[in-house]
């Protein structure tokens, strides 16, 4: 079985936000796999079903960004998922907006919410999926940046963004980590 999380935070405030790009990618996944994300468990919305031959959850953890260890740790122990088959989407303001970059483990680059999940794991041997959301402009608070919506010409780049991600994500479960990073590293949203 393989968990495929979407970060981001709950809520109206936050819906098209930097950090919910995770969320919205998840989306997308579940309407492309038919899977429905409504079911809560372990401080998360989950979904389970089948795709490309392979058994997944896909989880949009409740818990806020920054304990979203909370969620995945106890749902990868109840259902007895390795590190290695838990696939993280997220947002990273160290990526151009629009691009993306798959890896199959690392450290969590300065974002809080992949820091709780390393942290609540005792792993960081697990996969992610980063999407760019820019870093801030000159003088704008780093906090501030990834809690503001996307407007005008970002956010339709960015909804092709989602789309892109969504399909690296069923390239994983079909194909493997392998061909997503092939097929998906470094570009942008198509």
């Amino acid at each position: 079985m393989k968990m495929i999380v979407g970060l981001g935070n709950p809520g109206k405030k936050y819906e098209n936000t930097r950090h919910n790009v995770g969320w919205k990618a998840l989306d997308m996944v579940a309407e492309d796999a038919g899977i429905k994300v409504n079911v809560n468990r372990f401080h998360g919305l989950t979904g389970m079903g089948t795709f490309g031959g392979e058994k997944v959850i896909l989880v949009k953890p409740l818990t806020y960004m920054n304990l979203s260890g909370d969620c995945v740790q106890p749902l990868a122990a109840y259902y007895k998922i390795p590190p290695e088959d838990i696939l993280v989407l997220c947002d990273d303001v160290n990526l151009p907006l629009g691009r993306l970059r798959f890896r199959k483990a690392g450290s969590a680059g300065g974002h809080n919410g992949l820091k709780s999940i390393i942290g609540r794991l005792s792993s960081d041997q697990f996969p992610r999926l980063r999407l760019g959301v820019g870093a801030p402009g000159e003088g704008r608070d780093l906090i501030e940046h990834v809690l503001m919506p996307f407007e005008g010409e970002d956010r339709k780049m960015v909804e092709e963004l989602e789309k892109t991600a969504a399909k690296a994500v069923l390239c994983f479960l079909k194909d493997g980590p392998d061909k997503v990073m092939n097929d998906y590293n470094g570009k942008p949203g198509a």
